[in-house]
């Protein structure tokens, strides 16, 4: 795998671009534990899915079924070079119980980010091309599908491209009329940008209408030779666009004004202040803010920190730096993935290289700064993406290198995860998306 590359996709494979169908099908944990899922709670659960949601629910809201039960379909994105994986793959989670069982999967290629439509009729997937040693002059893409909340069925709508290099990231605009992406971008032509496009209400994605690129680069040669947009964020007002470019150590902010024509004209301004800098060699990843928008988190791949901001008005604000390096270690590094806990009292985040750890901090109240609670091992190589359930009693992690996901009870009082996680196998895992069935 080249270094440079931010997520290390593998090799293209065959573009299929369809869905199967596929017979529930109950999910043997790892060794040593017992199968989760009879034929007969496979059936249970597709009753329980066929419940109304909560009113007022929406993506990641819980369909509460029998009582004591509350049901979601997990969808994982994954890298499918080497023919280990087919694309995304949906299984039906009980929080409760920690049962597990897949449900469906569509073949697409490299599918390492996903997003799921507010009204959770459908989902975007980039297809993360052309990756470490592809040609330069390859784009990659992104592909939408229509999804059934009663079956958990994907179903291919159309794929167009991502109009730049290795697309790695996906947002919704606020409105839900444009998705927009992330382009890392291995290859210094055409350079790390955003795209913007604009969505049909049948669910399928447009050309793109706007593509921004950015210039400069930072001190960490071989990753920082030319711009690398890694993540695309908006604010919790809607009123502002955040975009973390790791090759220039910038957090570019832009106004968000919708565009009623959909030409992309107008959609996106750069702000007074145009961006937050980062520290130099620091390499800017993922993006979040809190609940109440007054804050915000920023991982940093390069030196593997959590940055932590105040926000106001479209301007991020610097407050606190926190290392998720543990003390004497002298590996590899990489700052990954970062989410908070559904009550937004702690905050984790990820880090890859030789440590392959989740790092865990509390969350102050009064302002925001985190406190360093403990480190917990993701037992596999190169841990990217991980979710916490949307009820606080799991997290789970994937293990792209090791073709393994775990999935951690958490305690939601103390945030801390057990140490005797399930495992399950599935090959090159990146990426975790929740789902209310219907």
């Amino acid at each position: 795998m080249h270094p440079s590359h931010p997520c290390g996709a593998n090799s293209p494979a065959s573009m299929l671009q369809d869905a199967r169908p596929m017979r529930v099908r109950p999910i043997a944990w790892a060794k040593g534990v017992a199968l989760m899922l009879s034929l007969a709670a496979a059936q249970s659960f597709a009753q329980t899915a066929t419940m109304p949601a909560t009113p007022g629910a929406a993506s990641g809201a819980a369909t509460t079924g029998a009582p004591g039960k509350e049901v979601y379909d997990l969808l994982i994105g994954t890298y499918t070079g080497g023919g280990k994986s087919e694309g995304i793959y949906v299984y039906r989670f009980d929080t409760a119980s920690g049962e597990l069982s897949r449900i469906a999967s569509a073949q697409t290629v490299n599918p390492s980010y996903l997003v799921v439509s507010r009204d959770r009729n459908y989902v975007y997937a980039v297809n993360e091309l052309p990756g470490d040693n592809g040609p330069a002059t390859q784009r990659g893409g992104v592909s939408a599908f229509r999804f059934d909340r009663a079956t958990g069925q994907l179903s291919f709508l159309n794929r167009v491209s991502s109009d730049g290099n290795d697309p790695c990231y996906l947002a919704l605009s606020p409105d839900g009329k444009y998705l927009l992406t992330a382009n890392y971008s291995v290859a210094s032509n055409p350079g790390g940008s955003f795209a913007v496009f604009p969505l049909s209400s049948d669910g399928h994605v447009g050309n793109s209408v706007l593509t921004v690129h950015h210039e400069g680069g930072g001190p960490v040669k071989g990753r920082q030779d030319n711009s690398h947009v890694h993540s695309t964020v908006f604010s919790p007002d809607g009123k502002y666009l955040f975009a973390q470019d790791l090759g220039v150590d910038k957090v570019f902010a832009y106004r968000y004004t919708p565009d009623p024509s959909a030409s992309g004209r107008g959609l996106f301004g750069p702000t007074e202040g145009r961006y937050a800098l980062i520290k130099p060699g620091s390499g800017p990843r993922h993006l979040i803010f809190d609940a109440g928008g007054r804050h915000a988190y920023l991982t940093t791949e390069l030196n593997a920190s959590v940055l932590v901001f105040d926000y106001r008005d479209g301007k991020l604000t610097q407050v606190q730096t926190n290392s998720m390096i543990a003390p004497g270690f002298r590996g590899k590094i990489g700052g990954g993935a970062i989410h908070m806990s559904p009550d937004g009292r702690f905050l984790y985040a990820t880090n890859r290289g030789d440590a392959n750890e989740i790092v865990q901090f509390s969350v102050d109240p009064k302002n925001g700064h985190l406190k360093y609670v403990k480190r917990y091992p993701t037992l596999g190589k190169t841990p990217r993406e991980f979710a916490i359930d949307p009820t606080g009693r799991w997290l789970i992690v994937g293990n792209q290198e090791s073709d393994s996901a775990y999935f951690f009870r958490r305690d939601p009082q103390t945030g801390e995860l057990a140490s005797d996680p399930k495992q399950l196998s599935i090959g090159s895992p990146v990426d975790f998306k929740f789902v209310s069935p219907s």
